[in-house]
C-alpha cells in the first residue's frame, strides 16, 4: 500500500530495535514484532502522529493503538467524531475503516521500555517525512505527545524552539498545513487526569473548526 519511501516492512537500520524485535518474537512467536505500518484513509486531511507500537498492542497485532490502552480513549474520539466506523480497534481484521484520516508513528519499531533514543528517532524521521509530504496543503496533523510533535517539526526541518508543545495549541507550518497538539492518550497521563476525555474532545472540536467539518 505504501513506497519503501513512507514506510519499509523490511527496515532493520537500528540495530537495538532490530535486536529488540528478535527477542520479542522468540517469547511472542505469534506477535507481529516487526515495523508498524500507518494505518487509514490512502488521502487523509487528518494525520495521527504517535511515539511508537508498544509491546502488547501495535507490536503484538501490526495496527496502530491497537490493543494498547492508549488506543481506547483514541479510538474512541475517532468513532465519536465521524473519523471511524467502530469504537474499537482490536484486530487487522475486525472490519474497522477510518475515514479521512489517517495513524502513524514517528518510530514505526517497539523500542524497549517504549523510549526510542534520539539517533532511532532520527533515522525513522525520514519515513515520517515523505508520509507528511504526501498530504494536502489544508491537512491537520495530530501530534500525541512532545516527541511526536518535535518528529513532526523535524521532518520540516523546522527548529525544535520554532513551535513549542503545548496542549490544544495549534501551529502553522510553511506549506499551509497545521499542527496541533495534544498530551499522548497513554495509561499513565489517562489515569492521572493529565489528559481527561473532556481535554481530548476539545483538540477534536479544533480539528473539526479547522477542516471545516
Amino acid at each position: 500500500m505504501y513506497s519503501k519511501e513512507i514506510f519499509d516492512q523490511e527496515c532493520r537500520q537500528c540495530k537495538r530495535l532490530n535486536d529488540f524485535l528478535c527477542e520479542v518474537k522468540q517469547k511472542y512467536p505469534a506477535y507481529h514484532a516487526r515495523p508498524v505500518a500507518p494505518f487509514g484513509d490512502k488521502n487523509p486531511r487528518l494525520l495521527i502522529v504517535g511515539l511508537a507500537p508498544g509491546l502488547h498492542g501495535a507490536n503484538a497485532t501490526g495496527r496502530p493503538f491497537t490493543l494498547d490502552y492508549a488506543g481506547l480513549l483514541l479510538y474512541e474520539a475517532l468513532y465519536e467524531f465521524g473519523y471511524s466506523n467502530q469504537l474499537k480497534s482490536e484486530s487487522l481484521d475486525d472490519g474497522l475503516e477510518l475515514k479521512n484520516c489517517r495513524i502513524t508513528n514517528a518510530v514505526k519499531c517497539l523500542p524497549p521500555q517504549n523510549k526510542p533514543t534520539g539517533e532511532e528517532i532520527n533515522q525513522c524521521n525520514q519515513f515520517l517525512a515523505a508520509e507528511l509530504n504526501t498530504l494536502a496543503n489544508d491537512a491537520v496533523i495530530l501530534a500525541l505527545g512532545t516527541v511526536a510533535h518535535q518528529a513532526v517539526l523535524k521532518a520540516y526541518k523546522l527548529k525544535s524552539s520554532s513551535a513549542l508543545f503545548s496542549h490544544n495549541a495549534q501551529h502553522h507550518l510553511p506549506n499551509g498545513q497545521i499542527l496541533v497538539d495534544s498530551y499522548h492518550t497513554s495509561r499513565y497521563n489517562v489515569q492521572t487526569k493529565r489528559l481527561t476525555k473532556d481535554m481530548f474532545s476539545d483538540v477534536f472540536h479544533r480539528i473539526g473548526c479547522l477542516l471545516g467539518s
